[in-house]
């Protein structure tokens, strides 16, 4: 197998939290799986309903190389009409599945908004809060967070895309808030991550302007995580249905990697992880 070197992948940081660290001393970004337990998730809504698909579709992404598992029951895609959950309900969803994704070894994120959902996800055995509203829709994510002492990813968000706004701003300024609201709770930089959120409050051109900016992020110090997975913006280049996107998610995604992104959140994670070595190993030879 070719080595790559490590130090010509990626920016180094101080030091981690415990469950970041191996993630990001990786030579190649990580690759979060996803994993929705919805009925409505605009690429994948209602495949993984029953507990038994879910947990044979968790096992056959670790098998892929997946490095941590993202499990959501709340749709949040950017288009459309995602109906809204309670936390009850959520946390109904999970219940059948969590624990044993959990059990299966590698770290599992939660994909929340809300912080009694979170709460309760992380109590059951999560590692990792991924809120796409970046710390700033639940008042209580923050403590929450603080209080279980784990990573969070912050995800930049928009109520809708407006394509006047120069995006790179917004998220420059999104992304202070939110790290402003972090250190007020007690959260340490080095348990945060930094998502631009590609589709999410974003015109088709501002989310392609994000990944050929993503460098501009690297001021914050934060690992960035990209999940440019089957997202709108490539139909507009390519029109395409959602499962027909994976060459443009990976020419994204690799994008992303050689602009200093650690994390990569893919639907299609054994496609991925190739693509990413391949890259890394071409890259090393620059």
């Amino acid at each position: 197998m070719i080595e790559v070197d490590v130090r010509r992948q990626h920016q180094a940081f101080p030091t981690q939290h415990p469950v970041l660290q191996p993630l990001l001393a990786h030579p190649v970004p990580a690759v979060m799986g996803i994993l929705n337990v919805t009925p409505d998730s605009f690429s994948d809504g209602g495949k993984f309903l029953d507990p038994d698909l879910a947990l044979a579709q968790a096992r056959r992404m670790i098998a892929e190389g997946a490095d941590i598992l993202d499990i959501g029951a709340e749709s949040t895609r950017p288009y459309g009409s995602a109906m809204p959950v309670s936390a009850d309900d959520e946390m109904e969803r999970l219940r059948p599945i969590l624990a044993q994704v959990v059990a299966l070894g590698i770290p599992v994120s939660i994909d929340t908004m809300k912080a009694k959902v979170a709460a309760w996800a992380l109590d059951q055995g999560a590692v990792i809060a991924n809120d796409v509203w970046g710390l700033q829709r639940d008042p209580e994510m923050a403590s929450v967070v603080a209080a279980h002492g784990a990573p969070v990813i912050v995800m930049h968000n928009r109520d809708s895309a407006d394509p006047a706004v120069d995006i790179m701003a917004d998220l420059a300024v999104f992304f202070s808030r939110s790290l402003d609201i972090a250190a007020k709770a007690g959260i340490p930089a080095s348990h945060i991550v930094l998502d631009p959120g590609i589709g999410f409050g974003k015109t088709p051109e501002q989310s392609m302007t994000a990944l050929a900016r993503l460098d501009d992020l690297r001021q914050f110090g934060c690992p960035i995580l990209v999940g440019a997975s089957r997202k709108r913006f490539i139909a507009s280049v390519t029109p395409s249905e959602p499962q027909q996107r994976l060459g443009g998610s990976l020419a994204a995604h690799l994008i992303a990697a050689n602009s200093g992104a650690r994390i990569i959140r893919a639907h299609d994670v054994a496609e991925t992880v190739q693509a990413l070595r391949v890259n890394a190993a071409i890259e090393d030879k620059r």
